[in-house]
């Protein structure tokens, strides 16, 4: 017999329903984040609604108590984010409740999520397993003493919409999914560059508005230093503004390019699986693309 998922759950002494997302007032989204200390504005919360899908646990007086969000990339592939519950909450069993709702959204997907340190026993039982950690990298850009500059042979171009096939493609490979509706919504509110050689694009770097300042993010190239190539630009642009850059990267010239940039390691998540396989940039070759930055920790 099928187990049908709840659409409550008690807590306490009241009742906590789940609705969509997209019928919660973004300020009430907002002060969720806020009360997690998230840096998520009002404006990254809609992006994350035009792009992806969600549930909120909302109590019979209209309060927010939690969050989950999911990304589908493809048929059968899609990221966890914005899992938000009060500590007292999450002890309750509020977030299980909220994950097995998204389990039951996206039934036959392979998933990956970012776990906080809290988070991780949650996902441990149900079922995720550890791959990387994620360093957030964040601070005020500086200059680095040498700005590097295209490899002979390749070319640096700023990106637009005309560039979203080859984008996608290239993410496609280093990523090991299609998320080209993503990164078309991205965009439209990045600044990007791509390294081309012989008229086809190598690596590229994107960068956007995002909490405190901006996001670089997402990155794909297949060696550090085409990777290198398309972050120094937004470096440059932004010295002495907050910059952020999420990064599997535990060592090697980008992360050390990174380091020098003013960026320090602020925080880890780590990036946990159900399902398929993870793609590990630490096990770059130089020949095939991985993914040097994330997106961001929700969408990957």
């Amino acid at each position: 017999m099928k187990r049908r998922i709840s659409n409550s759950i008690t807590i306490d002494a009241y009742e906590a329903r789940a609705v969509e997302i997209d019928t919660v007032e973004l300020e009430q989204l907002h002060a969720l984040s806020i009360g997690v200390a998230w840096p998520h504005r009002a404006e990254d919360w809609q992006f994350l609604r035009d792009v992806g899908h969600g549930i909120v646990a909302h109590d019979e007086i209209g309060r927010v108590l939690g969050s989950a969000m999911w990304f589908p990339y493809g048929s059968d592939f899609a990221t966890v984010g914005m899992v938000i519950t009060s500590p007292r909450l999450q002890a309750l069993g509020t977030a299980q409740w909220l994950m097995k709702r998204v389990f039951s959204e996206c039934k036959g997907r392979n998933l990956r999520l970012n776990s906080t340190r809290a988070a991780r026993k949650l996902y441990l039982s149900l079922g995720f397993r550890p791959e990387r950690t994620v360093f957030q990298c964040q601070a005020e850009a500086q200059r680095s003493d040498e700005m590097p500059r295209p490899p002979e042979g390749a070319e640096l171009r700023r990106l637009d919409q005309g560039d979203l096939a080859a984008v996608a493609e290239l993410d496609a490979q280093g990523y090991g999914a299609s998320r080209v509706e993503l990164l078309n919504a991205l965009l439209q509110q990045s600044v990007g560059f791509g390294l081309y050689r012989n008229g086809r694009m190598e690596a590229y770097a994107l960068c956007r508005p995002f909490g405190r300042g901006h996001v670089i993010g997402p990155v794909v190239a297949s060696n550090d230093k085409d990777a290198i190539v398309v972050i120094a630009p937004h470096m440059t642009a932004h010295e002495g503004e907050f910059l952020r850059l999420d990064t599997h990267l535990a060592d090697g010239e980008f992360s050390s390019f990174v380091a020098r940039s003013g960026l320090a390691v602020f925080d880890t998540v780590t990036t946990m699986s159900l399902g398929g396989d993870f793609r590990d940039p630490n096990e770059r070759s130089g020949n095939l693309p991985v993914t040097y930055a994330l997106a961001s920790q929700a969408l990957g």
